[in-house]
Formats: structure tokens, sequence, C-alpha cells
């Protein structure tokens, strides 16, 4: 990783320079138990299927990764240089816990497994993700998802 104070003037005055979006105050709620919560995955890992395009820089968009997709068929296209994929290597789970939520199905703490989880590539002004936010959640909506683990890397 590399650190605001590693980096060359011009790349901190750069990255200093940018306004980051106002967001609003949204209230929490609680919601059901997690025993009757069905949960799917959002990460920012640039995570997809093999036969899906691989993410393009600064473009808001994402790809949908069935719950059935083995780990075998997922490939990272994220684009920083700075991202260790050393982690994703070793273990799917760090960037997209999928068998941590089938353990926590099959022991009963969670009610079930969300049929589709989705994938962004973390390095994209957030405000180029706002139109597509709204799908995403017209899509959880759909597959009667309650609860999202949100994987950030």
């Amino acid at each position: 990783m590399v650190y605001l104070h590693d980096m060359g003037q011009a790349a901190r005055d750069r990255i200093l320079s940018q306004e980051l979006p106002a967001y609003g105050s949204t209230e929490c709620r609680t919601g059901p138990p997690l025993a009757q919560r069905r949960i799917a995955i959002i990460t920012t890992s640039g995570l997809h299927r093999r036969t899906d395009q691989p993410f393009a820089l600064g473009v808001g968009e994402y790809r949908i990764i069935p719950a059935d997709t083995g780990a075998d068929e997922l490939i990272m296209s994220h684009i920083s240089s700075n991202f260790d994929r050393t982690g994703f290597q070793q273990d799917l789970n760090v960037v997209f816990p999928i068998d941590r939520l089938r353990d926590l199905a099959v022991d009963g703490f969670i009610d079930s497994i969300a049929g589709y989880h989705y994938a962004f590539m973390g390095a994209t002004p957030p405000d180029a993700h706002q139109a597509v936010a709204l799908d995403i959640a017209g899509l959880l909506l759909e597959d009667k998802v309650n609860g999202v683990v949100l994987a950030g890397v």
C-alpha cells in the first residue's frame, strides 16, 4: 500500500485537491434478527466472472455474480496498481466472503444467501456510482435481500 507521505508532491496535491461528494444524513433503522435475513455481498474488489468484461477506469459500473459461481470462475480486474491481490489469490473469502455466508446459512445464523451478489471496482469516484446504486437497490429488492455484507477493499 502506498501512503500519502510516500507519494511525490504532484500526486499528493492532485489527491488532496479533490472535493469529496456531500452526503446527507441517513437515519439508522433496525431490521429483523440475522436468523431472518437474506444476505447479499457487495464488494469493491473489481471481481467478476471470467466471461464478463473487465472493469474500466473511473466508470460507474458493476458486475453481477450469481451465488452458485465457482471460485475458479472468478477473476479480479481491479485497475489500481497499488491493489494487493495476494489475499484474493490465497482465499477468495478475503474479498468475497461467500463461503463464510454459506457456513452461516447452514448453521442457521442467517436465513439464506441471496441469489446474486455485486462487485464494483473500488478505485472509482463515488459520484460515478450514484446511478447504478439505484439499479442495485432494485435488484436487491427483487431478490428479497434484507441484509448486505459490504466487502470494501
